[in-house]
């Protein structure tokens, strides 16, 4: 039998989870049932353009459900004494700057399921957050990104 992945996230990222799958389950789920019946009134099934777009979303609500509920039952909680101050790991927010150019960059490194780069939070699978893992203030460090590879300093970590 397989193992399950392991999911690790701050205490934040799990509440943020738990509550879209409350909002999921009393809303959503909700929302979607009613469009059903709804379409259902209009007849025939077979090309009810309404009634496939709220399958179609039923379909993805029922999904991210239970990609979530999987998500928290395999949360690894990242506790705060379990990282180094002084080295990038897991939880923290790491400042560099991009060689030579010296254009400041703060992300905070967080696991696959609570990653928002519009929020400034990286996945710890993703190249920069991977090359930075384990590194230290004043590290110079060569980041693979698929648009090629980037130097950065590290000025800060958090």
């Amino acid at each position: 039998m397989a193992t399950e992945k392991v999911f690790p996230m701050t205490l934040a990222g799990k509440q943020k989870l738990e509550q879209e799958l409350e909002h999921l389950k009393t809303v959503k789920r909700k929302d979607v049932v009613e469009r059903i019946k709804i379409a259902r009134s209009f007849g025939d099934l077979s090309e009810n353009s309404e009634y496939d777009s709220a399958k179609e979303e039923q379909a993805f609500v029922e999904g991210r459900i239970t990609t979530i509920e999987n998500m928290i039952r395999n949360a690894k909680i990242i506790q705060e004494d379990e990282m180094s101050s002084d080295t990038v790991t897991l939880g923290r927010t790491v400042t560099f700057i991009e060689l030579p150019d010296g254009e400041e960059e703060t992300y905070s490194i967080v696991g696959s399921a609570e990653a928002d780069p519009f929020e400034g939070k990286i996945s710890n699978d993703s190249p920069i957050a991977k090359s930075l893992l384990g590194k230290k203030v004043g590290d110079q460090v060569t980041v693979q990104t698929p648009g090629g590879e980037m130097n950065v300093r590290i000025t800060t970590i958090k």
